[in-house]
């Protein structure tokens, strides 16, 4: 007999999560799965260095020896299943290590692995092809340049190793709802044409892929959860076999599940919320409600789902050249001038010497004075900031070059003008530049199996017809008539909320009404000029605006704003979290009777 719900825990939103998270959500909670989330792009080309030194490595070592090595036997003892992409760039060998653990602790568990997202092999076919970036239409890069192919597959593969009877399963490169997607699947019985039931078991999964964000982390009324912070839950949700889901945290723990917090984090980190492209589904989240129930519970339905894709999104890593970069602080009368006059004095010694060297010039180069506006466009330097943090960094092709560089900002420290000062532990070493590049494969050049430790299975994917994105029907602003109104300028935070996060060289920032009355002025007067302004010093790209009437909230999408992302980007914010908290200082005009019984 089919369950009518389940409860999934979400233990993990990135490699380094805290090993806190399993013991407290297996302490009373009584679930059926927990589910980790390690990888990100980055940690994809790390994993791949780590395999290229050592054949057994290439995991997420610490999810072995930490957390199922202080927790298996409890884990066992509770019957819950355990869904993860630990694996990385090697999952056999990270299923190897977990049989031997259980082994070690005389458990009877079986471990099952997904297999086939790992494309390297294949590099040079799809350097012979000519295969092009998605986005930005650029070359398939060197192939002595990779690190790491791999497809983003699905939660299908992840219900078959259930259903096989494995009780802890391990994938490499999966999309991060899938682990959570996967117990639906296996659990309900969902096919894959239920689309709308897929796109909410896929929400629920978005939902507590990262983590403690749902629960109050990173929550823009931070100051609700601050006390007892390092006690905040980690997320739980008890999904229905309709695809509803309620969403909570752990009991006896601090932080929040709200309205606000839930709908920041369905906002995270997507592109066009009517066609959220998974593996196994396209979701649209634009009608999705969210309720507040009880304390710390709130109630999730309304995703639509719509026929999935013929291809797999399928993202290479490969190195570019070294940057590095450091952090001394001054202080004192005109610290942000000294501050720059310092950093610029290093990019010129520097490039003295590599004239000499016959080396070239920077690839790139960033002066950032923290503490003195430079994460604002248009800033307006405060002559009467007395400490600030100056950060500097260079790009180059030839390791040699930010090696001067870093020498070199030691070299002119007796040089400097006064107030140089800084706690460090000695001169940081040069790291190299991974940039990420991203691609379609379709889903029948990628043969995806299970291995059960004994035995392996193919798993063949069924082909979706092929929908047209095009088809659904935008969603676009309420109706406002301003006609006869006298309006207040306030900070958009006081009517708002607001997450950001990256996407490769993009940024989003989802902004929420804190109550559906502000939601068509937010409408009106928040548009792309607006945001385009905001972020004119950084903005290379176009800015695109999505509405969720569901939750009275606008997406906006910020194209090529990162400086190249993630660790390819010289900036203090390479992943545009603090791109929020920029947006939300701006001022924006609100109807004064709409403001009465809500602006102090």
């Amino acid at each position: 007999m089919l369950k009518k719900s389940i409860k999934i825990g979400g233990a993990s939103g990135f490699w380094g999560d805290s090993v806190i998270a399993t013991p407290q959500l297996l302490n009373g909670n009584d679930l059926d799965f927990i589910v980790y989330d390690y990888l990100a792009e980055i940690t994809m080309s790390i994993m791949a260095r780590a395999r290229t030194k050592d054949a057994t490595k290439g995991y997420a070592v610490d999810f072995v020896s930490s957390v199922l090595k202080l927790n298996l036997r409890q884990i066992a003892d509770q019957n819950v299943k355990i869904l993860s992409n630990a694996g990385g760039v090697n999952p056999e060998a990270c299923a190897e290590a977990i049989r031997e653990l259980i082994k070690e602790l005389n458990l009877d568990l079986k471990v099952s692995v997904v297999l086939g997202d790992d494309l390297i092999s294949q590099k040079n076919k799809f350097s012979e092809l000519n295969t092009k970036e998605m986005y930005s239409d650029e070359s398939f890069p060197a192939e002595d340049k990779i690190a790491s192919i791999n497809a983003y597959l699905g939660a299908f593969p992840i219900a078959e190793a259930l259903k096989s009877g494995a009780d802890i399963v391990i994938t490499g490169r999966s999309v991060d709802s899938a682990v959570t997607l996967g117990a639906c699947i296996y659990t309900f019985g969902w096919n894959e044409k239920e689309f709308d039931k897929l796109a909410s078991g896929s929400l629920a999964g978005h939902i507590i892929e990262c983590g403690t964000q749902s629960t109050g982390g990173n929550f823009t009324d931070w100051e609700l959860v601050s006390k007892d912070l390092h006690q905040i839950g980690y997320p739980i949700v008890e999904v229905s076999e309709d695809g509803s889901f309620d969403c909570t945290k752990s009991k006896n723990s601090t932080g929040m599940v709200s309205f606000g917090t839930v709908a920041e984090q369905m906002l995270y980190e997507i592109g066009d919320p009517q066609a959220y492209i998974l593996p196994d589904v396209i979701c649209d989240f634009s009608n999705v409600k969210i309720e507040e129930t009880d304390k710390d519970k709130v109630k999730i339905s309304g995703a639509k789902g719509y026929p999935a894709p013929n291809q797999y999104k399928v993202c290479a890593t490969y190195a570019d050249g070294f940057r590095a970069g450091h952090v001394c602080s001054f202080v004192g009368i005109d610290a942000a001038k000294k501050a720059r006059t310092y950093g610029e004095a290093i990019f010129e010694r520097s490039k003295m010497i590599m004239r000499m060297m016959n080396i070239a010039d920077f690839d790139e180069t960033s002066i950032e004075i923290i503490g003195d506006n430079s994460q604002y466009s248009k800033k307006s330097s405060n002559e009467d900031n007395r400490e600030v943090v100056l950060k500097f960094a260079a790009k180059h092709q030839d390791i040699r070059a930010v090696g001067i560089m870093l020498k070199e900002s030691v070299g002119l420290g007796l040089a400097t003008p006064p107030g140089l000062s800084g706690f460090v532990g000695g001169r940081p070493k040069p790291s190299p530049i991974v940039r990420l590049f991203s691609f379609l494969i379709d889903k029948d050049q990628v043969n995806v199996t299970i291995d059960n430790g004994s035995s392996k299975s193919e798993i063949k994917m069924s082909s979706s017809e092929n929908f047209d994105l095009s088809s659904i029907q935008k969603t676009t602003a309420p109706d406002f008539d301003e006609a006869n109104e006298k309006f207040v300028d306030v900070p958009l935070i006081k009517v708002a909320y607001g997450r950001s996060g990256d996407k490769g060289n993009k940024a989003n920032i989802g902004i929420i009404a804190r109550d559906p009355k502000f939601y068509p002025a937010i409408c009106n007067f928040l548009d792309e000029k607006v945001v385009k302004d905001c972020f004119a010093d950084f903005l290379e790209g176009s800015v695109e605006r999505y509405f969720l009437p569901g939750s009275n909230s606008i997406n906006f999408i910020l194209n090529d704003v990162l400086g190249g992302g993630g660790p390819a980007s010289l900036r203090n914010d390479p992943q545009g979290k603090a791109y929020a908290q920029i947006l939300l200082d701006q001022m924006i005009p609100i109807p004064e009777k709409l403001l009465s019984q809500n602006i102090e």
